[in-house]
């Protein structure tokens, strides 16, 4: 069977990208890692489906896949590069959809600064953990934006040994059983934060994590003074924009902004 596809990049995190609204391709693992395989397959971090909606309401249904085969609740580079080809097949309306996920329905609109998607309510909100490591104690603060994430503030991002601390942090008991996503992140004169991240699922460092950006956002605005909108860098080169307001200490109506491009399309025998 041939199937047509799409490859996207939000910021640098790449994805193949499915109209999946036949039902054709199967929910597999083993063919989602396949594909998002770099030798031997398209190649990407992760894989999206756009799905017909169970339920009236929502004009799409977002289906994620990490590269490694496992399904993931959200993307937030992810949510930017569906909505932009779900747009484009003449869903939602006025450049605004209105899709499910599995950690949620989610609203998006395309404007002039990129697609901006308005994000689930954060949860589980922590600062000031200490954490074990085989280097020693360090302090780290976590929040779910979608998916868990793990947030260090360090002095030099460079300096960084990402795949060591980034794996241990991962899969660290603190954050069992599922895991968590770690981002490295380092504030700047001028208020612009710069992030590196080590993925769940891809377990590797990825150019950008749209979840990542946000929950640093959020944190670098409530530990380091910095009014939102909140501009965070991102190893691919890009910045994107996290806002929110906050109530009783809580950010609420946070919005993650950025870019969503279609690099080229084909097609694939399964």
């Amino acid at each position: 069977m041939r199937i047509p596809f799409t490859k996207m990049h939000g910021a640098g995190n790449d994805f193949v990208v499915i109209d999946n609204r036949g039902g054709d391709f199967p929910h597999d693992p083993a063919l989602v890692a396949r594909l998002c395989h770099r030798r031997f397959g398209i190649g990407a971090d992760g894989l999206l489906l756009l799905e017909i909606p169970p339920h009236a309401g929502p004009e799409a249904r977002m289906v994620y896949f990490n590269a490694d085969g496992s399904r993931a609740e959200m993307c937030g580079n992810g949510a930017r590069c569906f909505t932009a080809f779900a747009l484009a097949r003449g869903l939602g309306g006025d450049g605004r959809l209105h899709f499910l996920t599995d950690a949620g329905a989610l609203t998006a609109s395309s404007g002039p600064a990129g697609i901006r998607v308005v994000m689930t309510e954060p949860a589980n909100l922590r600062t000031g953990l200490s954490l074990d490591l085989g280097d020693g104690p360090v302090e780290l603060h976590s929040v779910n934006t979608g998916v868990p994430h793990a947030v260090l503030f360090v002095g030099d991002l460079e300096a960084v040994d990402l795949p060591r601390l980034g794996a241990e942090i991962r899969h660290h008991p603190a954050f069992a059983p599922a895991g968590t996503n770690v981002n490295f992140a380092a504030v700047q004169s001028g208020g612009l934060v710069r992030i590196r991240t080590y993925e769940r699922g891809v377990e590797a460092e990825t150019l950008a994590c749209g979840t990542g950006v946000t929950a640093v956002g959020i944190l670098a605005s409530l530990l380091h003074d910095l009014p939102p909108p909140v501009r965070v860098r991102v190893a691919g080169g890009d910045t994107l924009a996290v806002d929110f307001k906050t109530e009783a200490g809580n950010p609420v109506e946070v919005t993650m902004t950025g870019p969503a491009h279609t690099v080229f399309t084909g097609e694939i025998d399964l």
